[in-house]
């Protein structure tokens, strides 16, 4: 999906700025699916490894609750959290305590939703817009906040065509399936590129946010 890979590049493209021995904390990490892109650095994955029961957490430095991170003030460089903060039930203190751990100048990449489907429940607790998320940052003590969305009203309206597919997967929707499927895989192919007449994107699946320590 588009998004996904606006995200990859980003945290990609996050990456390559750091220094080479860098220290990066991963809040929520899940099963470390972005630890490659900071293999020259002293990367920490942290998760509290309850949001999926498929995923493997098995790859996790720490376990731990993200409101309470087990590590001394100013010991990171940069840090990652992404597509995480929904999943908290004290956003405001999980954000608190990663600026806490971040070094003065350390910056934080952030990607929060705006209109994204309810997932791993039951800890799926909030949705944000970019006012929303600049207020939680400079609650927190960070600053310089540059939050830009991740897609407009036509990559929204390709994702809620693709998740719509999950309505015919059940009784006689099996009949229809192969129709819908097809009508949603080319949907979702051409829909997004019509992302520029969206000025505003009010309409976005989520924000992408960097912030950084004073």
């Amino acid at each position: 999906m588009v998004v996904e890979s606006e995200i990859e590049t980003a945290v990609r493209s996050f990456a390559a700025t750091l220094a080479p021995g860098a220290t990066v904390l991963d809040a929520g990490a899940g099963e470390g699916q972005y630890r490659h892109h900071f293999s020259g650095c002293r990367y920490t994955g942290v998760d509290l490894g309850v949001g999926d029961r498929a995923w493997d957490y098995s790859g996790l430095d720490v376990f731990a609750d993200l409101s309470h991170l087990p590590f001394r003030e100013a010991m990171f460089e940069a840090a990652l959290n992404i597509v995480v903060l929904e999943h908290t039930r004290e956003p405001a203190r999980v954000l608190a305590e990663i600026a806490r751990v971040l070094k003065p100048g350390g910056r934080l990449l952030l990607v929060a939703p705006q209109e994204w489907e309810v997932h791993q429940m039951p800890h799926d607790y909030f949705r944000y817009t970019r006012y929303g998320l600049a207020w939680l940052c400079e609650q927190a003590g960070l600053a310089d906040a540059d939050i830009r969305p991740i897609g407009g009203y036509f990559t929204l309206l390709a994702r809620r065509m693709m998740g719509s597919l999950n309505f015919f997967q059940t009784g006689v929707g099996w009949l229809l399936f192969p129709f819908v499927a097809a009508a949603a895989g080319a949907c979702a192919l051409i829909l997004p590129s019509f992302d520029f007449l969206d000025r505003e994107k009010n309409y976005t699946l989520a924000y992408l946010c960097l912030v950084r320590k004073p």
